[in-house]
């Protein structure tokens, strides 16, 4: 039985995205091959759900490794891709200097796989908020298919120090 998307994205034109992969880097501190956003095109007014999507590629770190001859995206990675739309969510909402990352992953269902040449629609929607934490309902996509879907949880980690996006961006995150 197929399983209804968690947001309506037919109204969403996926070739006109709110935000580019370098707006992305702005707000979230992921870089390199762990920035897995190609572009996040929509979020609401409350920065409470949104839609991003990633181009899964032939030439990526995993591809050549995860099943030699049938390369199938990781679902680690398709969640990370969901975490880091939240994250990027969490950091608009949330006036924070504090690096946050996510902390549960339940009830996570893989229903089918993600190839290169596939464009993966990440959809996040806000089940609770406050300032130090976060719960989201997440799934990803390919097509009209959800391939998969969980529930994510982050919290801010003032013990790690501030971050600044600067401090990532030269390599180095250091504790203030």
């Amino acid at each position: 039985m197929p399983v209804e998307p968690i947001l309506d994205v037919s109204s969403i034109d996926f070739s006109r995205p709110m935000f580019s992969r370098a707006d992305i880097e702005r707000v979230n501190p992921h870089r390199g091959v762990m920035a897995l956003l190609d572009a996040v095109v929509w979020v609401d007014e409350g920065n409470q759900n949104g839609v991003a999507v990633k181009h899964v590629r032939g030439d990526e770190f995993w591809a050549s490794g995860h099943i030699p001859g049938l390369p199938i995206f990781p679902g680690v990675l398709m969640v990370e891709s969901a975490a880091q739309l939240c994250s990027f969510l969490y950091y608009r909402r949330t006036p924070t200097t504090y690096f946050a990352g996510f902390t549960r992953i339940e009830n996570t269902v893989f229903r089918g796989v993600v190839t290169p040449g596939d464009t993966l629609q990440l959809l996040a929607a806000e089940i609770k908020y406050n300032p130090k934490r976060f719960v989201t309902h997440v799934q990803g996509m390919v097509g009209d298919d959800v391939v998969f879907e969980g529930k994510i949880t982050g919290m801010m980690f003032p013990n790690l120090g501030e971050i600044t996006l600067q401090s990532v961006a030269d390599g180095r995150v250091a504790a203030q």
